[in-house]
């Protein structure tokens, strides 16, 4: 079992934020001075050219002209890979899953990344405690979204997602929000490669009582887990486990709603037949 730690400087931000700093010094403007062109806080300025916040593509190209770089800043951050925009304790996840042959989730509290709404990705990382400051917040959510690009690949993984009745009864970032969640949750539902299930509040027997998981193939034909919990992440990859949990996510889907009901039970939650 591999075990994924806290979250550290990444080492990708942390040259780009040297970059930063470089052209920064080569304009022959403080900190203090660039926050203030840049109309930021010059914190936020420190973090970026330590590598503590990531540059955003958009920010990236006000600095470019703030800066006269060439677009060069621009250039380095568009061409960083998915994972080095993603918060480090759930890399090990992102960098199989961006190349799975197929992705089996089941949740308890949330709608699945990979499933999730921009408003409804918002409304979570507004709701985290301790607060995100609102550069992490943004930089978190665009990462979450580029992760769903996966859907789009010519050949896309197969994805199956269990999920708790009850998420879908917690009016995350209100009720108008929600909706827009369960339509894009209805949408996904729609290719042949993908599926959803809901489990139902009441249900018993539930083999998922311990907790969320995610199931992944690899083009190798290696099947793996990965468990998250609060800020600290695991990634299983022992034969004996990743078995057990393969059947113990086999038993939650014969004792979850069928595709049909879940659907079904989604319509009825946006008040449609």
């Amino acid at each position: 079992m591999h075990v994924a730690s806290r979250p550290k400087k990444v080492g990708s931000w942390y040259a780009v934020g040297a970059l930063v700093a470089h052209f920064r010094k080569k304009a022959h403007l403080t900190q203090e001075q660039f926050a203030e062109s840049a109309n930021l806080a010059v914190d936020t300025v420190r973090s970026i050219e330590q590598g503590r916040l990531a540059l955003q593509p958009d920010r990236a190209e006000q600095f470019d002209e703030l800066l006269d770089t060439g677009g060069a800043l621009t250039v380095v951050v568009a061409k960083l890979p998915v994972r080095d925009r993603i918060v480090q304790f759930a890399q090990g996840l992102v960098d199989h899953e961006q190349e799975a042959m197929s992705i089996l989730a089941y949740e308890t509290q949330m709608v699945p990344g990979l499933l999730q709404t921009r408003e409804y990705c918002l409304a979570a990382f507004d709701s985290r405690y301790p607060a995100l400051g609102s550069e992490t917040a943004e930089q978190w959510v665009n990462a979450r979204m580029d992760r769903q690009l996966i859907w789009q690949r010519d050949r896309p993984p197969v994805g199956h997602f269990v999920l708790e009745e009850s998420i879908l009864r917690r009016e995350v970032g209100g009720p108008e929000v929600m909706r827009a969640q369960i339509r894009q949750i209805l949408a996904y539902t729609a290719p042949i490669h993908m599926s959803v299930q809901i489990m139902p509040m009441d249900r018993m027997p539930h083999a998922g009582l311990a907790g969320p998981m995610t199931l992944l193939e690899t083009p190798q034909y290696e099947r793996l887990v990965y468990l998250e919990v609060q800020r600290a992440s695991f990634l299983i990859d022992d034969p004996d486990e990743v078995s057990d949990y393969h059947l113990k996510y086999g038993m939650l889907r014969s004792q979850a709603l069928s595709p049909d009901e879940s659907v079904r039970l989604l319509n009825g939650l946006l008040g449609e037949s």
